[in-house]
């Protein structure tokens, strides 16, 4: 890791929920939470607990240094809203099969 960067990531004893338009698109009770140093805190959600049926698949990949290579997921109105390291980074290797979303809902 570089130099005064950090990332933790621990399981959430808070459940969360995704919504869009009013449509539910995930819903948890065992998310993780990955601190990152200069990032705001992400929750990843269990592949099993997002509508993957309603999600469509993107062309779109990142690369981030410290977790790998992000594949991403779209609705019709929102591109690229929710993504995933299939192959993440040994650090980080808890994150494997849980889909991010921006925005999360706290419960």
């Amino acid at each position: 890791m570089t130099t005064g960067h950090r990332i933790t990531v621990e399981r959430s004893d808070r459940p969360v929920r995704v919504a869009h338009a009013g449509q539910v698109l995930a819903e948890s009770d065992r998310p993780l939470v990955l601190r990152e140093t200069g990032c705001p805190d992400r929750y990843y959600i269990p592949a099993e607990d997002v509508r993957l049926d309603l999600l469509t698949p993107s062309g779109t990949r990142t690369y981030c240094p410290f977790k790998g290579t992000a594949s991403y997921w779209s609705l019709t109105d929102a591109a690229d809203l929710v993504w995933a390291y299939p192959d993440p980074k040994p650090d980080v290797a808890e994150i494997k099969d849980h889909l991010c979303f921006y925005e999360v809902e706290v419960l």
